[in-house]
């Protein structure tokens, strides 16, 4: 006889991590060649509206209103631009602690004046600058 143990079902990490990109067309489309689902959107109304639809199933509702290609979106990638235009909507989903977790970049023009990176806000928190 051998010893019991648990069987488990390996699921390759692509099916778990799923992502989707919001943003201006030319990123959409780039991000679709490296196999990215996402939407372009041209105003904050449109991101508004996307970006609920994308976060719909995650606050317990069902799916139904959501978009069938970001139902099993962990990481949402969004532009610096749409995190401007989704304002307090976007730091209240970050606090939530639900998922999508949001990973912001910079659009097509480059970084937005003003805006500090992720290297900036660590090297402020820990006052170390090199």
């Amino acid at each position: 006889m051998g010893i019991p143990c648990r069987s488990f079902n390996f699921i390759p990490l692509r099916n778990i991590l799923e992502y989707y990109f919001l943003g201006d067309e030319e990123l959409a489309i780039a991000f679709r060649f490296a196999g990215v689902q996402g939407t372009a959107v041209r105003d904050a109304e449109d991101a508004l509206v996307f970006f609920n639809k994308i976060t719909e199933g995650s606050k317990g509702n069902a799916f139904e209103n959501s978009l069938a290609e970001a139902e099993n979106c962990f990481v949402l990638i969004i532009t610096e631009e749409v995190a401007l235009w989704l304002g307090d909507i976007l730091v209240e989903w970050q606090l939530s602690g639900l998922y999508p977790l949001i990973v912001e970049i910079p659009g097509i023009t480059g970084r937005l004046e003003g805006r500090k990176t992720l290297v900036d806000l660590i090297r402020e928190a820990i006052g170390i600058h090199v």
